[in-house]
């Protein structure tokens, strides 16, 4: 199971909280500004290394404390692991197993996760950024080496903008370029092959979770008629006087369509929902299938903004991808899963296991 034990201490509202989970569906109810959000993005950042609501770290510190630590024990390739966070004004400290290694990709490699939380449209109605970075979560997880592509491509972009900005002669900036496209078309094909594993999970989600046929279609963030180094030649200029890098992957963009309709402009919240949930559980299923091991999926609040057909479909889908569940809700809403195996409810911080 992905999480067995999990502790927090000094966490934005939570003193102290030790939660053991079930190896299949967990509820955790309370009223609104109880602590329940606040358990699941301690969960998030045991995994991730950072928060889903883009907090700072001294936000996330209880008031009054200079640190917050999260404690997890999981299992892993057939054994169990522990895995322990500690942040604080010195900056994030990543142990696993006892040793300080890795840092966020560790966390992510350890405890591989997907969050389904009040912001998840912005996965359809939010910035390109929010799409890329959903395609390179799938890379990551179903490509060897992805990551340390991802990091090489990331450091010749730096160095690249370094020298638009530092007013150096053409030809050194033309110097970068032939490693940056090479990074770059590899990155870029990286990501095609992720959607490409990812598309049946997306077809099939998407017709049990909106009756429609859902399209996605990957934009390089280049012009695809010339080659990046092409590209990249002609829009020198460009590029010098916005001191940055115009063309490559970093300029990508998924193209979502929902029923013929371009889903960033035409669908309603409700449905932006579902279009990012079936986002969401396809990756978890492409992810399972590839690590051939359940992921932990956290939902904050699966009802809200969602008709009691939609929310039915939506736990539905979510049971059949058999993986370990932590979800939020205001009330002890136990017909939320076919079974439940834990119910904790959460108040003034603190969290408690009911019979």
């Amino acid at each position: 199971m992905p999480i067995q034990q999990f502790s927090a201490r000094d966490f934005r509202c939570l003193a102290n909280i030790e939660l053991e989970a079930d190896p299949g569906n967990n509820l955790i109810f309370g009223a609104n500004a109880s602590g329940k959000t606040s358990v699941l993005e301690a969960l998030a950042y045991l995994g991730r290394g950072k928060s889903f609501r883009g907090a700072p770290t001294s936000n996330l510190i209880r008031h009054g404390e200079k640190e917050f630590v999260l404690f997890g024990r999981v299992e892993a390739d057939g054994r169990n692991s522990s895995i322990g966070v500690r942040n604080s004004a010195a900056g994030l400290e990543v142990r696993i197993d006892g040793e300080s290694d890795g840092g966020a990709a560790a966390l992510a490699e350890a405890l591989p996760l997907q969050i389904i939380e009040p912001d998840v449209h912005d996965l359809v109605a939010g910035a390109p950024e929010q799409r890329r970075r959903y395609l390179d979560w799938i890379a990551f997880h179903v490509e060897h080496g992805y990551l340390d592509l991802w990091r090489r491509f990331r450091r010749a972009l730096k160095q690249r903008n370094a020298a638009l900005r530092s007013g150096v002669g053409r030809e050194t900036i033309s110097g970068w370029d032939a490693e940056f496209a090479v990074l770059s078309e590899q990155v870029d094909a990286g990501r095609r092959l992720a959607l490409e594993v990812a598309a049946e999970a997306l077809e099939e989600t998407g017709v049990d979770l909106l009756g429609s046929e859902v399209g996605f279609e990957y934009r390089a963030g280049w012009n695809e008629e010339r080659s990046l180094l092409e590209a990249l030649q002609a829009g020198l200029e460009r590029d010098l006087q916005q001191g940055s890098t115009q063309a490559g992957p970093h300029r990508a963009d998924l193209k979502l369509t929902y029923d013929e309709r371009q889903a960033r402009k035409l669908v309603s919240r409700g449905q932006q929902k579902l279009l990012a949930c079936t986002m969401v559980l396809a990756a978890t299923e492409t992810a399972q299938a590839a690590l051939e091991k359940p992921l932990l999926l956290l939902i904050d609040d699966p009802a809200a903004e969602l008709d009691g057909g939609s929310l039915e479909r939506l736990m539905a889908r979510v049971a059949r991808l058999g993986c370990q569940v932590i979800a939020t809700s205001l009330e002890a809403d136990t017909a939320l899963f076919a079974s439940l195996g834990a119910v904790f409810h959460v108040e003034h911080g603190t969290l408690k296991r009911l019979p």
